[in-house]
């Protein structure tokens, strides 16, 4: 019984602890697990064309000749921040691969303190439609989401959540040998 009583008393604590204050973007954040795909050259579908204002006030178009890392991202998401160094390093390091960011669910002048602070390297398109193009093959399902695009600007592969150097390196290497 007294195990029934502190139970209780514990679910009833933790429903008072709701999201007070917080935004609606953060309420709906959902966090990938790292997990990869990859997809058979014969079964990739073309990915939406990636094209759009950037945080720098440029505009932007992805040219499908090369590959493509596309990460979606937000300023206010901590697996995002963890991410953020180690796509910057990548970047630097595969110069012959596009980086492009997509932001999602945040305001332009956060995500440019995020780049600054970051020093990312790339371009950040602000066009949250861009990724309802990717339903028909690997959505985004998760914050941050990164989607390799092949030579050809098909979807080849996606990490739902924070990549990591081995990952995504893996991924790169796999994608640009084809």
């Amino acid at each position: 019984m007294k195990k029934l009583t502190a139970l209780l008393v514990l679910a009833f604590v933790l429903t008072g602890c709701g999201g007070g204050g917080s935004s609606s973007a953060e309420e709906s954040f959902v966090s990938g697990d790292g997990s990869t795909t990859y997809i058979k050259v014969s079964d990739r579908k073309i990915a939406p064309a990636i094209t759009g204002m950037t945080l720098s006030g440029s505009n932007y178009t992805y040219q499908k000749d090369r590959v493509a890392v596309v990460n979606v991202w937000a300023s206010w998401c901590s697996p995002c921040r963890a991410e953020a160094p180690t796509l910057v390093a990548l970047a630097n390091k595969y110069t012959d691969v596009a980086f492009i960011g997509i932001l999602t669910r945040d305001n332009p002048a956060n995500a440019e303190a995020f780049e600054r602070r970051f020093k990312i390297p790339y371009p950040t398109v602000i066009d949250d439609s861009i990724l309802i193009g990717f339903k028909g093959s690997l959505p985004a399902n998760a914050i941050p989401t990164t989607v390799i695009l092949d030579k050809t600007g098909r979807v080849a592969a996606r990490i739902s959540g924070v990549v990591t150097v081995a990952s995504l390196s893996k991924l790169i290497e796999k994608v640009s040998a084809e």
